[in-house]
């Protein structure tokens, strides 16, 4: 009886609102009919170039579009199944009949190509040069570079690649008809700097997003073995990688190549790799055919303030060099743990970073010039450079440090260590040549703990005066009277310098 009382209800109602509108309707309709059009202010004239390019980057992204391509990659691969007896995986449609249904296909073992990616790059000269990322055409067997027309369509060819750098420069036949993109110099960056991205993200050719150099110089992502990129918010999503940063004049500064998301899509923290590099591993494969880079056989650190003055620097400079590997490039050439290196040919070294880049980016067996501080005294030194390993830096890495073990013992400042035994040797991992005394205990709470000192490590020399055995640390902190000691301690990741503060 109720759901009839609420449908007489709503009946009622919908014959009420008809009845209003019936009513009433003529009469708006009416007025309407008789009323003056609305005057409307319209303007059709273009917007004046200056206030365009000052409020749009429309004439930027005009300009850069054609450079910028989309690339698809195919790879060979055999799928199929044998005849299917029960329908399954079959075309849907034939789904719905019977499985014995003579008329419904089957599928055989039959070589099938597919899209194995979709990515972006950038023309950069009439003649068919393309740059992308490498992970983009890794293991391709075809690439196909779309223009930004969507129907222009060129075969390409891996001219060449660089893993360590995600770089690849392709070349395709275009017989100067290209329109490649005007590069800038990617070291004048500022954080701050307005950007756009171009690429093809999800496969949407052509797409621009627009943020600001969020930051310069990020390393230390363990993405890739070199690592040296622009940071910036503007949306780089699956598909850009390989696409165009590019600056407020529309001039490439970097190659976008990957973001740090929790999701898998843009969250504000993308990285493109600088032109500056981009340059150096082209001009190499295209004058060499191949990139290698170049090796000092050091390990560095940075300075700081404190580590200055006790190497008698007014202010922090250059890196510190705190282990040389014997029969290295930078071992034959003359340089010394506890040189600080100040300049590279004719470059202010301004960090460890810095330092690296400019030793990987120099072709081996290249003489350069290096500057350093030793003792107070300026010297000048001249070192081939080295070939980094094919497998990069990873190559150069010892293992792990095996378990610690219990042994006798005398404290210094919360650490227990003790003379450097073959069987100590062995259970620590410490390689040969190494020569000092082993820390074979650190308490948590002690300044040695906050230094990064840990058990398994090796004191080579404090405040300058190698050290082999336990007798002679005792013997140089008696003879002591500072408030902090310089400590050369060999690591399993390479010997660096420590300042171990005192307790008073």
């Amino acid at each position: 009886m109720k759901s009839v009382t609420s449908l007489l209800k709503f009946c009622g109602g919908v014959v009420c609102g008809f009845t209003c509108w019936a009513l009433f309707s003529p009469v708006i309709f009416g007025l309407a009919g008789n009323m003056d059009p609305p005057e409307l202010d319209v303007d059709k004239s273009p917007m004046p170039r200056a206030l365009k390019l000052a409020t749009s980057f429309a004439p930027v992204v005009k300009e850069v579009a054609p450079s910028v391509v989309s690339i698809q990659v195919l790879q060979k691969q055999t799928s199929g199944t044998s005849l299917l007896e029960d329908g399954r995986g079959l075309d849907p449609f034939w789904r719905f009949f019977a499985p014995e249904n003579p008329l419904a296909p089957r599928r055989e073992q039959v070589p099938e190509r597919r899209p194995q990616g979709v990515g972006s790059g950038v023309i950069v000269s009439k003649n068919g040069f393309v740059l992308t990322n490498y992970h983009v055409v890794k293991d391709a067997e075809t690439i196909t570079v779309v223009l930004n027309d969507g129907a222009s369509k060129y075969e390409a060819q891996i001219l060449g690649a660089d893993k360590h750098s995600d770089i690849a420069v392709l070349k395709v036949d275009s017989d100067d008809a290209l329109d490649p993109i005007t590069l800038a110099d990617s070291s004048l960056l500022e954080v701050g700097d307005v950007v756009l991205a171009v690429g093809s993200p999800f496969g949407l050719s052509q797409t621009v997003t627009m943020g600001i150099v969020s930051g310069t110089g990020r390393n230390q992502l363990g993405m890739m073995d070199i690592e040296n990129f622009i940071q910036t918010d503007a949306s780089i999503n699956p598909g850009n990688s390989g696409g165009a940063l590019v600056d407020a004049l529309g001039r490439l500064i970097g190659i976008n190549t990957l973001i740090m998301s929790r999701s898998g899509g843009n969250q504000g923290v993308g990285f493109a790799i600088p032109v500056n590099m981009v340059r150096s591993v082209m001009d190499q494969i295209v004058q060499h055919g191949d990139v290698q880079r170049g090796l000092l056989g050091i390990s560095m650190q940075e300075m700081d303030d404190v580590m200055a003055r006790q190497f008698g620097m007014q202010t922090k400079r250059g890196v510190l060099v705190s282990e040389v590997n014997p029969g290295g490039p930078a071992s034959n050439g003359g340089v010394q743990p506890g040189d600080v290196i100040l300049r590279f040919n004719d470059t202010e070294v301004t960090s460890r970073t810095h330092l690296k880049l400019q030793v990987v980016e120099t072709r081996p067996g290249t003489e350069v010039d290096i500057g350093i501080l030793r003792n107070g005294d300026s010297i000048d030194l001249k070192i081939e450079i080295g070939a980094l390993p094919e497998d990069g830096y990873a190559a150069l890495m010892p293992g792990r440090m095996s378990p610690g073990i219990s042994t006798e013992r005398d404290d210094m400042e919360g650490m227990s260590f003790t003379d450097l035994t073959p069987s100590q040797r062995k259970v620590f991992g410490v390689r040969p040549g190494v020569s000092g005394v082993l820390i074979t205990e650190v308490d948590q709470a002690s300044n040695a703990f906050s230094e990064g000192l840990r058990a398994g490590q090796v004191i080579l020399r404090i405040n300058q005066q190698t050290v082999r055995s336990a007798g002679d640390v005792l013997e140089i902190m008696r003879a002591f009277d500072g408030d902090s000691l310089l400590l050369h301690v060999w690591t399993q990741g390479g010997a660096r310098f420590v300042v171990l503060p005192l307790d008073p």
